[in-house]
């Protein structure tokens, strides 16, 4: 029973394996750009900030630089149970300081929700409302570019996440690494089969007539990825943008990366739970292959954790009891089939370098490193599994103030 059990359970890990695989084999090509639209779309912009003080004036700075027309976006800090000068450096900029106080509930699901209601109560109307960090930068056509994809018609949209600051330390390469990856293989390939797009947090545009029809409901750890499923569950997909950067400010640290990381486990366990058998039936029921895309997206969480628990158990069977004992698929395949899966993974990471025209030499030098970064997500996904009941949330803490003009120019 137990090698029956395990088997089964290979041979899903392999077939999801091939599965993405085979999708990322859709983001080698980049379409080209679709019709401009004049501005005409307006937008409330609303940043979520919790004592940001010394990065969010680079931000602000940085909002007055879009381009696009001033009188069509304002700009919203919510300045969440702040207890330093957030809000008034808001101020200084000449933008709107909201502030929250309620300790009782933290973290962005709750101040993104808060502010939505005081938005609607507002006597001027948005069409759009775009979200970003504290700590981010907006490439100046982004709001342009969330303006075209709304008049063709999307009502939920992700642009291009990027990483502020990859030259840091090993561990913000192996970030900066893993977003190329995920921009072009795993988000780009989506987008171009007319699949949906998964929400990444930051950089994200709602139409405000979907946000009012279905209200934000997201407050778990993992916010971005619960609206993604309750989206897709009312048939609405989630587009990709690829020409809207933004740049996003990662950990500079191993121990702070891997605080924020196992936040993200414990929030995904609590989604994977709640929306992957929904998903899975609808997929069946509806032969939708969209749903059944995102039902599997939502338990990588799992496939990550089986994973490990599964090559744990080999492990000690063979140094242990002299195994191996447990009947295992890849041992009756040739060499070459383990190898060619290896040299795969390799080849789709220098691939996304690659086709992405990363130029920085720091990243490609901390490459020897990234096997560790990788490595690490398998502890992290287990102590997130027996703690994923721990709703608290926790603040990274951001420090590196760059302009967007550095950060383009070092990405050439």
């Amino acid at each position: 029973m137990f090698n029956a059990i395990f088997v089964t359970f290979q041979v899903i890990l392999a077939f999801l394996a091939v599965y993405q695989f085979s999708f990322s084999l859709f983001g080698l090509i980049k379409k080209k750009k679709k019709q401009q639209f004049p501005p005409n779309k307006s937008f409330a912009v609303l940043v979520a900030a919790h004592n940001e003080a010394e990065v969010i004036g680079a931000l602000l700075e940085n909002m007055k630089k879009l381009d696009y027309p001033k009188e069509l976006y304002d700009v919203f800090v919510i300045c969440d149970n702040c207890t330093d000068n957030t809000a008034e450096i808001v101020r200084e900029h000449g933008m709107n300081a909201c502030v929250r106080v309620n300790p009782e509930q933290r973290g962005k699901g709750y101040a993104i929700e808060w502010m939505l209601k005081e938005l609607w109560s507002m006597p001027k109307q948005y069409d759009a409302i775009v979200m970003f960090d504290a700590d981010n930068l907006a490439a100046t056509n982004f709001l342009q570019e969330m303006n075209n994809d709304l008049n063709r018609g999307a009502r939920v949209i992700q642009g291009y996440i990027d990483t502020k600051n990859p030259e840091d330390s090993w561990i913000t390469a192996a970030y900066g690494i893993s977003y190329w990856y995920i921009n072009r293989l795993w988000q780009l390939s989506r987008h171009n089969l007319n699949m949906a797009n998964f929400l990444g947090g930051t950089g994200m545009c709602f139409e405000s007539k979907l946000l009012k029809e279905m209200g934000w409901g997201a407050t778990s750890l993992v916010e971005d990825l619960e609206f993604t499923m309750r989206a897709v569950e009312r048939d609405v997909y989630p587009v990709f943008n690829y020409d809207a950067k933004v740049f996003d400010e990662k950990p500079l640290t191993f121990k702070a990366s891997a605080r924020q990381r196992l936040r993200w486990m414990q929030g995904h366990f609590t989604v994977a739970r709640r929306y992957f058998f929904p998903l899975i039936w609808k997929s069946i029921k509806q032969g939708s292959l969209v749903k059944f895309d995102l039902a599997v997206y939502s338990a990588n969480v799992y496939v990550v954790l089986l994973t490990f628990l599964m090559t744990a158990v080999s492990l000690i069977d063979i140094t242990l009891f002299k195994g191996p004992n447990i009947t295992n698929i890849y041992g009756y395949l040739p060499l070459w089939v383990g190898f060619t899966a290896i040299l795969a993974n390799v080849v789709t990471f220098l691939a996304s370098l690659a086709l992405e025209k990363v130029k920085i030499k720091k990243v490609y030098t901390s490459l020897i490193l990234f096997p560790i970064y990788l490595l690490s997500w398998y502890p992290i996904t287990l102590y997130a599994f027996f703690t994923q009941n721990n709703k608290q949330w926790s603040h990274t803490k951001h420090t590196r103030v760059v302009r967007l003009e550095e950060v383009q120019s070092k990405q050439g």
